[in-house]
């Protein structure tokens, strides 16, 4: 019941997408299962020591720090609410130091190799589904939204006479993205494509899978990364690369990092700035081909 009304607090107050309450859901039972198996105990019964107990175990199972960090966040979440809901007299996971995760720069694709892709007539044709796969591709590059974003589009987010698209980010909160105008006019060409198919129930959500419902999470992923395999031998092809795609490129080419955090939907500069370093390594990468001394 406590992690019911938790996650009805996250949907409802927090807005929080579907997609992470699933994930605050899956870490809490996996917790819960813990408690139950090894103390015989509830969640709302655990101590400082039997959360810093579970940390040791997933570590000892080969979790990585990343995922153990995301676990906390979750449990400390989940308990500063019972705490506010007076349920709990404090909350015993805000002691808990979080392990340290290796710092990994965002990976992403080159601007040539999308070109060439999103230019070659090998990949795509004039099929519905091919220009749909560009269309996401497209839309992913040109405008960084997330994935959970790409599939909250309605087709009447897009304002063509302006260039812009309307998302629904983390924590419900709205922006406004520019396109360009290419992006623009290919948007109102794969609309009315979409119009024209004999899809038995008709929607608004932009994009939709072959049978006309809308696009879930994993056929989305799955494009993507079949796109990506033709260009790309790295083992990330997720839309989140093409999202860092995006910020790479605008910072590269001189765009203010204030400004790419608000076309990111970044809560804090500081989730912005980790793009700074790989336009750093592109100039070492420079300075190394052309400086006859490097």
């Amino acid at each position: 019941m406590a992690i019911e009304t938790f996650l009805a607090h996250l949907t409802n107050e927090k807005r929080y997408s579907p997609y992470t309450v699933t994930s605050y859901q899956t870490d809490l039972l996996q917790f819960s299962d813990y408690l139950q198996e090894t103390f015989e105990m509830g969640l709302l019964e655990a101590e400082h020591l039997h959360i810093r107990n579970y940390i040791v175990y997933l570590m000892e199972h080969q979790i990585g720090a990343s995922s153990v960090n995301r676990k906390l966040s979750a449990l400390r979440s989940f308990y500063k609410y019972n705490q506010r809901m007076g349920l709990l007299s404090a909350n015993p996971a805000a002691r808990i130091k979080a392990p340290k995760a290796a710092k990994h720069l965002p990976v992403f694709i080159d601007d040539q190799k999308l070109d060439e892709l999103l230019d070659s007539d090998v990949y795509f044709n004039d099929s519905f589904p091919s220009v749909r796969d560009k269309m996401i591709i497209e839309v992913f590059f040109g405008t960084g939204m997330r994935l959970s974003e790409l599939l909250g589009l309605k087709e009447a987010d897009l304002d063509h006479y302006n260039q812009t698209v309307k998302v629904l980010g983390k924590g419900g909160k709205e922006r406004i993205i520019p396109i360009a105008r290419p992006l623009a006019g290919q948007l109102k060409d794969y609309i009315m494509l979409k119009s024209l198919q004999n899809f038995n129930n008709k929607t608004e959500v932009l994009f939709v899978n072959d049978t006309g419902k809308p696009a879930s999470r994993n056929f989305i992923y799955g494009q993507v990364r079949n796109y990506l395999a033709f260009i790309s031998t790295q083992d990330k092809k997720s839309p989140h690369v093409l999202r860092h795609s995006y910020a790479t490129s605008l910072l590269n080419r001189g765009a203010d990092l204030n400004a790419i955090k608000e076309l990111l939907g970044h809560a804090s500069l500081a989730a912005t700035q980790v793009y700074t370093h790989n336009s750093i390594e592109r100039l070492k990468t420079i300075y190394k081909q052309a400086h006859p001394k490097a």
